[in-house]
């Protein structure tokens, strides 16, 4: 089978990282196919924010470098028509000074300045920071993979075995818990409220006196409020005592919120590691296995630089 399709790559998962893995190498000439269990709108990446912000995974210097590639891919579609999701906004990050941050990014990001009393009553960071719309990126994905001439297969794996190309790539997030088999990823459970926006056009990420965060991403299909990290919660339902506490959270930021209609919840399991897995392995037949998981909530962060890490080790 694998000679049948001896220059193909097949990449496992259709969340963002995979689905951005496999438009890198479509677009370098590569010919790929995508196995997805879920359609792409299902899979946990679409229940995303999703802010583009470098959060701390390991490996810390890889990951600096991955999350500044993806940061000039966003800006250069935010430039681009509106047909990708990704725009530019204005928000405050709470409770972290400008000391705080790390110098790489004050150095690509001079505009990032403390916040005013008139934007956040406590002390922040603002910053214009790319914010994906992600029920309309994966979308976007899978026709600019089409268009490089990929495709995505609707297919449920027991073992990487079962693809049939010489290259195989491992995007399976959570799932390759079981796949590769590895008990070191486990999930954090996030909890979404998709609200009628009243008004709001900047986004804030802001942490309360308890540790409990809530934050506000004005997307064009509605404002979305969060959220949660619930280590190793595995229930994919809305709990309805989590989302009334999210709405109140928000509320207590802005009045507006508390008589919001509600759109929608949203539950994802983020697929979290002690480090990103990004590294070339091989399947018991010898053929090319390369994993590239474990990007916990930062998935969106580092997508880009870590597609293009995947292709450079696909050779």
């Amino acid at each position: 089978m694998a000679g049948e399709r001896g220059d193909e790559i097949v990449v496992v998962g259709g969340g963002v990282v995979g689905l951005t893995t496999a438009v890198v190498l479509a677009e370098r000439g590569r010919r790929v196919r995508v196995w997805t269990r879920d359609p792409v709108e299902a899979t946990t990446s679409a229940v995303a924010g999703a802010l583009w912000w470098p959060y701390r995974i390991e490996p810390l210097a890889l990951a600096r470098v991955w999350a500044l590639r993806s940061l000039e891919v966003y800006e250069g579609l935010a430039a681009e028509s509106g047909s990708s999701g990704v725009r530019l906004v204005d928000g405050v990050l709470g409770e972290t000074r400008l000391d705080e941050v790390d110098g790489w990014l004050t150095e690509r990001m001079p505009e990032l300045r403390a916040s005013t009393p008139g934007e956040y009553a406590g002390f922040g960071i603002r910053a214009r920071l790319p914010l994906i719309d992600m029920p309309v990126h994966l979308p976007w994905l899978r026709e600019r993979l089409g268009a490089a001439g990929g495709v995505v297969e609707a297919r449920t794996v027991s073992g990487f075995a079962e693809a049939d190309a010489p290259v195989v790539i491992n995007c399976t997030g959570l799932a390759a818990r079981e796949l590769v088999p590895d008990p070191s990823v486990r999930p954090v459970r996030g909890q979404l409220v998709v609200v009628e926006n009243p008004g709001i056009d900047t986004w804030l990420v802001s942490t309360d006196a308890a540790g409990e965060y809530a934050y506000m991403f004005p997307q064009p299909g509605g404002l979305v409020l969060g959220g949660t990290a619930e280590e190793d919660v595995w229930s994919p339902e809305p709990d309805p005592a989590t989302a009334e506490a999210i709405i109140r959270r928000c509320a207590a930021l802005r009045p507006e919120i508390a008589g919001a209609r509600v759109l929608e919840h949203r539950v994802g399991l983020r697929p979290t590691r002690p480090a990103v897995r990004l590294e070339r392995d091989t399947l018991p037949d010898g053929r090319l296995l390369i994993h590239n998981y474990g990007h916990g909530g930062a998935g969106v962060t580092v997508a880009w630089g870590c597609a293009e890490e995947a292709a450079r080790l696909v050779g």
